[in-house]
């Protein structure tokens, strides 16, 4: 069975399960939860972590060299228990390594660690892969945490989304859950997004470049969330329509392109890590207010 652990600063705290290495809860020291709670009827997750795939694979099969596997949407990771292989008060790291199970659908050979950590007000959510095998180990990798929509104490108030670069990113419009054509404008105006449910009528918001290293999600005269993210240039928005929630999710890797082939190399953003080396990614969140 699952075990969920706990972390806390004095100003958050994190709870985080075994399972997928799922965090279960983001609270501030003052009783305001900010994480959505996963309830079945809008969408279970929470904070799951996407690897090996970000996305759909077409008709939820992955090629690897001509030979097919079956790989359902966003990978293998967020459906596998993870060993607790640290511990202290203010963090904690979870460990996946490949086995004979995970070779059926993903016959690489990895070391996967999540780490959660606190510091004041800030989280820090970071992933270490680490290719244990002898060949290229190509991979997707994300983040997709929920925060609930209306932020806390922000019911009936405008909310935005702040590019730190006050860019105007391209975004895609996906098709079948797979990456279609890129859309005329940008829904972002000088960096400025206000958000409205019926953006994600057709899905998530996919900004495959340009969105930055950083943005802020907020209400007006309400709560923020500061984000930083570390390796990770791709950036989707993601509500189901109608759910009181908005994710915000940094990638890097994205789904198959509509039409176009099953295999893992050929996938936009796709890793090629070296036998023997590491690669790491991660983000941070800051609350205000």
């Amino acid at each position: 069975m699952p075990e969920t652990i706990r972390i806390a600063s004095e100003q958050l705290a994190v709870e985080v399960s075994t399972l997928g290495a799922e965090m279960q809860s983001l609270r501030t020291g003052d009783g305001r939860d900010f994480l959505w709670n996963g309830d079945a009827a809008w969408w279970t997750g929470r904070s799951p972590i996407l690897f090996p795939i970000v996305g759909k694979a077409p008709d939820d099969r992955l090629a690897v060299n001509g030979k097919t596997y079956p790989m359902a949407q966003h990978g293998i990771a967020r459906r596998r228990e993870f060993a607790i292989i640290e511990q202290t008060a203010t963090s904690c790291r979870h460990e996946l390594v490949s086995s004979p199970e995970t070779r059926e659908v993903y016959p690489f050979d990895f070391r996967l660690v999540l780490e959660h950590a606190l510091d004041g007000n800030r989280l820090s959510v970071n992933a270490a892969v680490r290719n244990t095998g002898e060949a290229l180990l190509p991979f997707g990798i994300g983040f997709h945490p929920a925060f609930l929509w209306p932020l806390p104490g922000a019911d009936g108030k405008p909310h935005e989304v702040i590019l730190d670069n006050g860019g105007e990113p391209g975004v895609i419009q996906l098709e079948g859950g797979l990456i279609g054509r890129t859309l005329p404008t940008s829904p972002f105006k000088a960096g400025r997004l206000t958000l409205k449910p019926d953006l994600f009528a057709n899905d998530a918001l996919i900004f495959p470049e340009d969105a930055g290293t950083g943005l802020t999600f907020q209400a007006e005269d309400g709560p923020s969330l500061h984000f930083a993210f570390e390796n990770l240039p791709n950036i989707a928005l993601w509500q189901k329509p109608g759910a009181p929630f908005l994710c915000i999710e940094p990638w890097h890797g994205m789904a198959a392109h509509a039409g176009g082939t099953a295999e893992l190399v050929e996938r936009p953003y796709t890793v090629a890590l070296p036998a023997g080396e590491e690669m790491r990614f991660g983000f941070t969140v800051e609350i205000r207010n």
